[in-house]
């Protein structure tokens, strides 16, 4: 499988992003960023994985709102990229490339949020083996059936599991009770942001989607004197606009 470097995508978008509104533009540069900084972190699995997540985050997140989960986000961001992904790109890389790393993450208990639940409420009902159980066997068959977008979406819930427990300091750096998860999350997500990237630079389904801390009027015109209209200390900003001056940053 041909591997996609963070630079080969920077370099890809440049040739494209005139073209594209503020606000995809920005998302594809901070999504890129981020990824690049993870292929930094080859030997530092925790660092690395929550480097890849800050990727996928600014590659789906939007406005933020409580009135969806970010598990409903994700979910909605997978199906509409499976069906913009006409080549299908991600199917095969799932389906010819990670069975085996998915088959592991399905059968891992400790990045499955019922289990994680029961233990921190005592509870002893072993209700969460039945979900557990239960959610195995639907992944399964979303294995087997070669479903993309329910396999991606189990994937990337497990996954986000494991993001939880790094992120919220629920475990020690380098740690040698999360190898496996950590390896096989690593591996998966290493695989699939080049993708996504891809998939979204040739789509137009995400063009108009509103995201999270847009790049501000008056900080982009700091940024192209280098200085912050509130601090004349050094002052660094994302691209301007689509088809305006990238900032020093890029």
């Amino acid at each position: 499988m041909e591997v996609i470097t963070a630079a080969a995508l920077r370099q890809r978008h440049r040739h494209i992003r005139e073209a594209q509104s503020q606000a995809m533009a920005t998302r594809l540069h901070r999504s890129i960023s981020w990824l690049r900084r993870s292929e930094a972190n080859e030997n530092d699995d925790d660092t690395r994985f929550i480097h890849l997540w800050i990727s996928l985050n600014a590659a789906y997140a939007g406005e933020f709102d409580e009135e969806s989960s970010e598990q409903k986000r994700v979910a909605n961001f997978v199906s509409r990229l499976v069906s913009a992904d006409t080549e299908q790109h991600l199917h095969t890389l799932l389906f010819e490339h990670f069975t085996g790393h998915i088959r592991l993450l399905i059968d891992n208990r400790y990045v499955f949020a019922p289990f994680w639940r029961a233990l921190r409420d005592h509870d002893s009902s072993e209700r969460w083996k039945e979900q557990f159980d239960s959610d195995r066997r639907t992944a399964m068959d979303a294995l087997l059936g070669k479903r993309t977008t329910d396999l991606l979406t189990i994937v990337l819930s497990r996954l986000y599991v494991l993001r939880n427990q790094l992120v919220h300091g629920g475990a020690t750096w380098n740690s040698s009770v999360n190898r496996q998860q950590l390896r096989d999350g690593c591996g998966l997500l290493g695989a699939l942001m080049p993708i996504i990237i891809s998939v979204m630079m040739e789509a137009d389904a995400f063009e108009n989607d509103a995201i999270a801390y847009p790049v501000l009027p008056e900080y982009t015109s700091a940024a192209q004197v280098g200085t912050s209209p509130a601090n004349p200390a050094p002052f660094l900003q994302g691209p301007a606009t689509a088809t305006g001056t990238v900032a020093t940053t890029d």
